[in-house]
């Protein structure tokens, strides 16, 4: 019978594929979520028709079909993407519509006082934006920011469908090969949760920095 240890080098391998995954989504993720976020917001009609229907397919959809698209039905236009490369965007173009939400209610959420005042110190609508409203507005994104960062590294589970070797690919490989269905589950818990757990940190502490002398 197999102990525990037997399991951490292939489920270590494929973590390292799982934190690569959610890395680079989450770079991609957060930086649709602001252009798409201060898209929403623009004075453009156009801009915010069509960023609005990003949000709304990528929400309406499942996350799963998006990735199926990326990996199934691209080839038959022509265009053929690394697996790897099919699920960074997968998951962060899904990460990023969410995210734009977050962004934007943020933006709103900030008092008009601060825009007025921005105003009247005769600021640029890019100056007011960038020096007045997203560093007030940061600090209300971060606790969903935190939350959706979370739901990334739990959807990167899905890639393992595409056969990418991810944690959950090699968890299901070694259940086959072992049936050692409790061990290997309950590592792939804990190992979900070591990577997951330190982001959560990391945000509590940002918020607490941000916080300090607010008030």
């Amino acid at each position: 019978m197999a102990s525990f240890l037997d399991f951490l080098p292939p489920l270590l391998k494929g973590a390292n594929v799982t934190v690569q995954i959610t890395l680079l989504a989450a770079v991609l993720g957060f930086v649709t979520s602001f252009a798409v976020g201060l898209a929403r917001l623009s004075r453009y009609s156009p801009v915010r028709f069509f960023s609005g229907l990003y949000v709304e397919v990528i929400r309406g959809t499942s996350l799963l079909v998006q990735l199926f698209w990326m990996v199934f039905v691209l080839p038959l236009f022509g265009l053929k993407l690394p697996l790897l490369t099919a699920g960074v965007l997968a998951l962060g173009l899904n990460c990023g519509a969410y995210g734009s939400e977050i962004v934007r209610g943020s933006i709103l959420a900030v008092p008009k006082g601060q825009t007025e005042a921005a105003i009247a110190l005769n600021l640029s609508p890019w100056q007011r934006m960038r020096l007045v409203i997203i560093p007030q507005a940061f600090r209300l994104m971060l606790p969903p920011f935190g939350n959706l960062f979370i739901e990334l590294v739990k959807g990167t589970a899905l890639v393992s469908l595409i056969a990418l070797h991810d944690l959950t690919f090699q968890a299901m490989s070694l259940r086959n090969s072992t049936l050692e269905t409790t061990k290997i589950f309950a590592l792939l818990l804990l190992v979900y949760f070591l990577i997951a757990y330190p982001a959560t940190i990391g945000i509590r502490w940002v918020e607490h920095r941000l916080s300090v002398g607010r008030y």
